[in-house]
């Protein structure tokens, strides 16, 4: 009898069993990472309607009102991580964003309020809406340019313009709160239509059109190319200058939405508005399951990040628990998820998937 009488069916198959093991080990880690933060989403859920029904018998999640505060909540952070996310996927970050809200919100205060006597109250909100927007738009282009074509670090370049920002949002506001005087935006920021806040259904609206931006067209997938290997796309004919300027506009835009609805909500402008916003809205791309090495990422999942931020943020208020535990449990979530993602490229041998 030779040796290869007594080959086993495994040996005979180089192993295929074992391998077929671990890529199912693979494919089930690679599953579990990309639904992060509906996990996330789905404990803290469960977690505070346990502890609401114990400690005083009543209902977390199947209370309307609680489920209209925590959307009206994801709301702000929301809009500035949809931006953070396009800039996150292509390798970058934007820092500036939480005080270009601020812009926005000033501006969109004060246009409203020179333009209602004129024109009337709708047609001062759109066009305070459109001036607030191409106004954030201008430290976009700033940042655009010292990244794409300076060749500045996204985080020295948007560090620089959150200082800018912040300046001219503070004397544009004069050190304080400007009010609006035009019920019409107040409407907006605090009316409902079929009980969901009409804030809510405009950035419902605008994360789906920014979601199709990112999923089913070429600037969304040159994004990804970027981000997982930019000498590549640069070979691949990626302009990758007139990208980068075209993303940090994009990104500024998202965050001059927040600033206006923001105005709205508050019937103010304020221009610390969108101050501890920031790391909230990088929170939420990690949280969904976005790479700060770039090249992956998902506005469906920065959606599922940011609920996770503001059911935390209600919830804990919802049951009495000192606001500060809010840091710490945003904190722990993080590090998780970046745990996650640590395992997800060993299990992955470095690939990164859209």
């Amino acid at each position: 009898m030779t040796a290869s009488d007594t080959q086993s069916p495994t040996d005979a198959t180089d192993g295929r069993p074992q391998a077929d093991h671990a890529d199912r080990a693979k494919t089930l880690v690679q599953r579990i990472a990309d639904l992060r933060a509906w996990l996330f989403l789905l404990a803290l859920i469960l977690g505070f309607e346990v502890w609401a029904r114990v400690s005083f018998g009543g209902t977390f999640i199947l209370n309307p009102f609680n489920l209209q505060s925590i959307a009206v909540f994801a709301v702000a952070p929301l809009l500035l991580a949809t931006g953070q996310t396009f800039v996150i996927i292509s390798g970058g970050i934007d820092l500036s964003l939480g005080f270009i809200m601020g812009l926005a919100a000033v501006v969109a205060a004060h246009a409203i309020n020179a333009l209602t006597p004129g024109f009337g109250m709708p047609t001062a909100v759109l066009l305070g809406f459109l001036i607030a927007v191409l106004v954030a738009a201008i430290p976009g282009t700033i940042n655009g340019l010292l990244v794409s074509r300076l060749r500045v670090p996204p985080f020295i370049g948007t560090l620089g313009m959150f200082g800018v920002a912040r300046g001219v949002a503070f004397l544009l506001a004069g050190g304080t709160t400007v009010p609006v005087s035009n019920s019409f935006f107040a409407m907006i920021g605090n009316g409902r239509f079929m009980s969901v806040p009409y804030i809510v259904i405009i950035t419902a609206i605008f994360v789906l059109i920014m979601h199709y931006l990112l999923s089913q067209t070429r600037f969304g997938q040159h994004n990804y190319a970027i981000g997982a290997n930019v000498q590549a796309a640069r070979r691949a004919g990626i302009d990758i200058k007139s990208h980068l300027l075209r993303l940090y506009i994009l990104s500024a835009c998202c965050a001059g939405l927040g600033g206006v609805l923001y105005s709205a909500r508050f019937n103010a402008g304020a221009a610390q508005a969108g101050e501890p916003l920031l790391l909230d809205s990088v929170a939420a791309v990690v949280i969904g399951g976005a790479s700060l090495f770039g090249g992956s990422g998902t506005i469906i999942g920065t959606v599922a990040g940011a609920f996770v931020i503001a059911v935390i943020q209600y919830g804990l208020v919802f049951v009495n628990v000192e606001p500060f535990w809010q840091f710490i449990s945003v904190g722990v979530v993080i590090i998780i998820s970046v745990l996650i993602d640590q395992a997800q490229r060993r299990f992955s041998g470095g690939r990164q998937d859209e």
